[in-house]
């Protein structure tokens, strides 16, 4: 019987956060917002958008928590800090960490505090505008996502490092 793998069990925890998460975000993407789109009146879609993401929104704040501390760990446990100096060779350490931060904010910050008013004021305005200004930053985030999580499966099996 083998003892405890703290490493094993950090990388499990990364690897299905991370699924839970950019799936999420990649339902919200590619059903949800344009389910929304379809079946709603352009002055109903948000409404509708923002009942239905409710759900998601504290899965997806808890997934990205446990990504950022899983990854830290991970980070910490392999004294991969250097790997931080290079750019270029390690691009996907850094996008793991840009898209954890962007969605961090997102989550932590915007969502709570400051997108719930400034959507209402534009959604007054233009409504169709402004789904059609989520869904775009929805469909940024994700292809950066998934950029991201390509680079950083095949960089942590040894390819794709420049």
């Amino acid at each position: 019987m083998t003892g405890f793998n703290d490493f094993a069990i950090a990388r499990a925890l990364h690897v299905f956060s991370v699924l839970i998460w950019i799936g999420g975000v990649a339902f919200v993407t590619l059903v949800l917002l344009p389910a929304c789109r379809d079946l709603a009146a352009p002055r109903e879609q948000l409404a509708l958008f923002e009942r239905l993401e409710h759900r998601f929104a504290p899965i997806a704040r808890w997934t990205v928590l446990l990504a950022g501390l899983s990854g830290l760990w991970l980070t910490w446990r392999l004294g991969a800090w250097e790997r931080f100096a290079d750019p270029l060779g390690w691009w996907w350490m850094h996008g793991m960490v840009a898209v954890w931060s962007l969605f961090a904010l997102m989550l932590f910050v915007l969502e709570p505090f400051v997108l719930p008013r400034l959507f209402a004021r534009l959604a007054e305005r233009d409504p169709e505008a402004l789904m059609a200004r989520v869904q775009r930053l929805h469909r940024v985030l994700l292809a950066a996502s998934l950029l991201v999580v390509l680079g950083a499966v095949a960089g942590s099996h040894g390819g794709w490092r420049f």
